[in-house]
């Protein structure tokens, strides 16, 4: 029998990812358990839930990650990613867990890293600016205390920028996409709405990101933080015009001040190394393909007003 694997948060991007890979190609080291977690902030509904599940393997993925919201409501990003976080723990205390627990955290934690000090590896001060990557470092803290002091075996992720289909379109790169479909299908003028699209970021496929968790499950060692990036440094305008590009449309670029961040990182690249070390993974998929998925969804999207 497959070890359970539990997926926190399996609506979202990376835990639907997950769902959608074990059911297209079953892996011989997990099977996802298919009940449906309750909320984090309910503690008491944890007990029963699993106990009736038996999780051999977790992976936290459930959290509040849009950084905006987390401005206009801190308070809620901390009771879902730092409480939640301390639920499932003592749940799984209660439990007698014996597995091992992946807590996905976030590269955000790394705040403003200045140029000479690129790429960010796992030794870079955590030094985050806005409330979610608050959050995040402070229920990675969390788990690493408990790793240390308690029974659970936990290691935790920092993943990058992370693509791919079914991501929301409150992130960049599937805005622009949703934005490039539409034009391309003749329901928007020939004109991209954006950001600050001359910051960089380190992009990796969504599918390259859960082989790095399954495999951090299996050969990373407890209490131990790991970067999840590719390495590569590509600008946001870079990635529009290669959208552009795969779509064979023209357009203007307008700069729309409600969608510049505080606080934006300028530059953003970091190193795999130390999981590379531990695991042997590498990213496989390249940049273009996953944009390429990308448009494809927003092409279907559009097409069928969706």
């Amino acid at each position: 029998m497959l070890p359970r694997l539990l997926i926190t948060g399996k609506s979202g991007f990376v835990g639907s990812t997950i769902v959608g890979m074990l059911a297209a190609e079953p892996d011989p080291r997990f099977a996802a358990i298919p009940e449906e977690c309750p909320d984090l902030l309910d503690g008491a509904a944890w007990d029963a839930y699993l106990a009736a599940v038996k999780p051999d393997a977790v992976i936290h993925l459930a959290a509040q990650t849009f950084v905006p919201e987390s401005f206009s409501d801190p308070r809620r990003t901390f009771e879902i990613n730092l409480l939640g976080t301390l639920h499932l723990l003592q749940a799984l205390q209660r439990r007698k867990f014996t597995g091992r627990m992946l807590f996905a955290g976030t590269g955000d934690v790394y705040g403003a890293v200045t140029p000479e000090r690129l790429p960010i590896t796992e030794e870079t001060p955590a030094r985050p600016r806005n409330p979610y990557a608050v959050s995040k470092l402070a229920a990675e803290a969390l788990c690493f205390q408990w790793s240390q002091t308690g029974d659970i075996d936990i290691l935790m992720a920092r993943p990058f920028n992370h693509i791919g289909r079914g991501q929301s379109p409150n992130f960049v790169i599937p805005s622009l996409a949703r934005q490039i479909a539409e034009i391309a299908a003749g329901k928007r003028p020939h004109a991209v709405d954006v950001g600050d699209i001359d910051v960089t970021r380190d992009f990796t496929d969504v599918k390259d990101v859960v082989r790095a968790y399954f495999l951090l499950i299996e050969a990373g060692s407890r209490g131990e933080v790991y970067n999840v990036c590719s390495g590569k440094e590509t600008t946001i305008r870079d990635a529009l015009i290669a959208l552009g590009k795969l779509a064979q449309v023209e357009f203007e670029i307008r700069q729309d001040v409600t969608k510049l961040r505080t606080a934006e990182q300028r530059r953003i690249v970091a190193s795999n190394a130390k999981i590379v070390r531990a695991t042997a993974w590498a990213p496989v998929i390249p940049f273009a393909h996953s944009l390429q998925e990308v448009l494809d969804e927003w092409t279907d999207r559009v097409s069928n007003n969706a």
